[in-house]
């Protein structure tokens, strides 16, 4: 691997909308005084690795459930997947990572499957690390059909500073795990609805990397309660 590939990270064409933008009033800003330039130089570079989208290895074991983003799980507990979905009023055990705005933002499937269906749902910019934003924040919700037939949800959240929510598939479309699906601009969440009866393999407070990281396993059980 070479020294600039450590650095240098492919970006994700959303990105191409913003960086010219940066760039230019950065310019600007050394026109009117050199060391405004300089911070939009900082700005700059951090909205190109904002939007950079590196290539993820996912495991290739079928029925792991990866994480959909990069980040930290925030919460794990159980709760009612979005009532848009169809998927029932039964809580399932949902996984929040938590996205800052130093976080690839770029998100991907959990696992393998066929979307079923796609809710987008408007709402508050709350901070998506709140309990709340689940409910109260613009959202995107997906429904997958796991080869065995059981389901499973993803939902990306909007946040305190995110405005945009995009998604790149559409109903029907077949999902690989670790492929790209969507992306949430400047700062948000993805919660993972996971199907009944499948336990987490994660904490609250650990480092999620999209794609790579492993969440849960279909084929586990949860452990019998203590004693």
């Amino acid at each position: 691997m070479r020294m600039s590939d450590t650095f240098l990270k492919p970006m994700h064409p959303e990105g191409w909308r913003f960086v010219p933008v940066f760039a230019v009033v950065t310019a600007l800003l050394f026109w009117l005084w050199e060391p405004l330039g300089w911070l939009g130089v900082l700005l700059t570079v951090w909205c190109y690795y904002f939007f950079r989208d590196p290539e993820r290895v996912s495991p290739a074991r079928p029925g792991l459930v990866i994480s959909p983003a990069d980040g930290i799980v925030s919460m794990i507990e159980p709760a009612v997947p979005p009532a848009e979905l169809g998927m029932g009023p039964e809580p399932l055990t949902r996984i929040s990572v938590f996205m800052s705005v130093f976080n690839c933002h770029v998100n991907r499937s959990p696992c393998a499957g066929e979307v079923t269906a796609i809710a987008y749902r408007p709402g508050k910019f709350l901070n998506a690390s709140l309990d709340k934003a689940s409910v109260d924040n613009e959202r995107n919700s997906l429904a997958i059909r796991l080869p065995d037939g059981r389901q499973l949800a993803v939902v990306q959240i909007a946040g305190l500073v995110a405005r945009r929510i995009l998604c790149f598939v559409k109903v029907g479309a077949p999902l690989a795990a670790g492929e790209r699906f969507g992306l949430i601009r400047f700062g948000s969440r993805l919660d993972t609805y996971l199907p009944p009866g499948v336990p987490p393999l994660v904490r609250v407070g650990q480092t999620m990397v999209a794609g790579e990281t492993v969440m849960a396993d279909l084929a586990a059980h949860p452990a019998p309660p203590a004693g």
